[in-house]
């Protein structure tokens, strides 16, 4: 870790939530290079939600135990599988892969885009839940296409606490796409493509604005796998950037 900086940020700390573990969480930011200005697809949340409720984010959620089950091709770029263990409390590749599939699975499950190829045929005995989807369709995910971007823990105080990893690709390595699950039933109620100047004016978390600005950066500067990766926490009251190199 090099270059920890003290950050401003919004305190929404409320007293009434007592200290909680954050949960690994992780998040996939789909990218559309195919324009001159790159777009993002971001996605608004329920306006009914008690957690972050109608603001725009990325898809993604939980680590679910059927991540670390579920088959995957190839492996994680070996760069990408060291970051992610870093600064991590019992670290293993399982737990690095598994956070990996976690960004993939929810992609779906809220957008209906499945990430992945058709190169490898159906996946074998897929783990339970929304990963049968993908054996139905014949798309093997694909974790070597994967970028690590941006990792952030949510601040003491909140009413959920998640330990989030973000993950980038690029729209191409969409393999298959189905009816997305959104609607007033649904966790997202909407789905936009935006280009990254005009996501700046989204209503969104601040979290999520950060994160934009460094996917912004990292573009612009070519968006080598080697750039280091923001990681944003709180440490003795202090919110702090730390970039893991």
């Amino acid at each position: 870790m090099t270059n920890a900086t003290v950050i401003a940020a919004p305190d929404y700390k409320d007293p009434r939530h007592a200290y909680q573990r954050p949960r690994d969480a992780a998040t996939l930011i789909l990218i559309d290079r195919s324009k001159r200005k790159p777009k993002v697809l971001m996605g608004r949340r329920h306006a009914g939600h008690k957690f972050m409720p109608g603001v725009f984010v990325f898809p993604g959620g939980r680590v679910d135990p059927a991540d670390r089950e579920m088959v995957a091709a190839g492996m994680l770029d070996p760069v990408v599988e060291t970051r992610l263990m870093a600064r991590t409390q019992r670290p293993t590749l399982q737990r690095a892969r598994a956070m990996a599939l976690a960004a993939v699975r929810e992609t779906y499950e809220e957008t209906g885009l499945m990430l992945g190829s058709r190169d490898y045929g159906a996946p074998e005995a897929p783990a339970d839940g929304p990963w049968a989807a993908f054996a139905e369709h014949g798309v093997f995910p694909v974790l070597e296409t994967l970028h690590y971007v941006a990792r952030a823990i949510t601040p003491p105080g909140r009413s959920r606490r998640f330990d989030t990893r973000f993950f980038a690709a690029d729209v191409e390595d969409v393999a298959h796409r189905t009816d997305p699950n959104i609607g007033p039933d649904s966790e997202l109620v909407e789905l936009v493509w935006v280009d990254l100047d005009k996501a700046a004016s989204l209503e969104a978390p601040w979290i999520t604005h950060v994160i934009l600005a460094d996917v912004k950066a990292r573009i612009d500067a070519g968006f080598s796998p080697f750039l280091p990766v923001p990681f944003y926490h709180e440490l003795h009251g202090k919110r702090l950037r730390e970039e893991i190199a």
